[in-house]
Parts: structure tokens; sequence; C-alpha cells
């Protein structure tokens, strides 16, 4: 498995492959396309994020130490968002996603291009993956 460097540099340089942000965005859009499928089970109240506009639901579950995410969202952009943030975290140690800075959101220009309630949202979904890291 990548480092968690090696992952955000791994986002890093496919978003430098875009030239503009309408191509990013479709990329993020994409992205979420590609995201497995959230069991039904956990698009529910307690696994919904508060804090973000649009529905995202986030369901958390522990192996040998790491933790994995699985999410889905109402939101085809915000579903792309949160993929971003579990290719680089899912499988990662309570520390490491405690600890990291993710700066490949400010690297890709993603956070600049937000409007107040989206990175109000993602800022949201980042606070919730790192308290599932804090139990």
């Amino acid at each position: 498995m990548k480092t968690l460097a090696e992952a955000e540099q791994e986002i890093i340089n496919d978003f430098a492959l875009f030239d503009t942000w309408d191509e990013k965005y479709q990329y993020i859009i994409e992205l979420g396309q590609q995201l497995p499928p959230l069991d039904d089970k956990f698009k529910n109240e307690e696994h919904k994020i508060k804090g973000c506009q649009s529905s995202v639901w986030l369901h958390c579950y522990r192996d040998n130490s790491k933790i994995y995410f699985r999410a889905d969202s109402d939101s085809t952009f915000v579903k792309g968002e949160i993929a971003l943030l579990i290719k680089v975290l899912s499988g990662r140690t309570p520390d490491e996603i405690k600890n990291t800075s993710l700066h490949f959101i400010d690297a890709i220009g993603l956070r600049q291009h937000l409007s107040m309630t989206r990175a109000n949202g993602l800022a949201s979904m980042i606070k919730k993956m790192k308290e599932y890291a804090e139990v």
C-alpha cells in the first residue's frame, strides 16, 4: 500500500493533467461515480455527516488496527470529494488519519473553488473521518 504522502502526491499528479477547473470538476464527479456502492443499511441518520448541504453517509470499520471507510452521497460532486478523501485515508492507522493535514486539497485547488457551503461540507467530512480515528 502507498504511504499517505504517496497517495496525496498521486492525486496531485492526476489533477496536474487538467488545464481548467471545469476539467478537474468533471474528474471529481467521475471519481465519485467509481466509488463502490454503500450498503443501504448504512444510509441512515447514524451514518449521516452533519454540516453537509448534501446528504453524505460515512461508514467506518477497523481491520488489523487500520481504519477503512465506505461512503455515498446524493450529490455526484460531493461523492467525488469523499472518494478523494477515502483514497487517501482509508486503510490507514488512527494516528495517520488524525495527524495528516491533507495538503492535496489545497495543492489541487479544490478548497479555493468551493462555495462556502461546499467548503463547510468538506470540512465536516474530514472532521468526521478524523473523529472515527479517535475512538
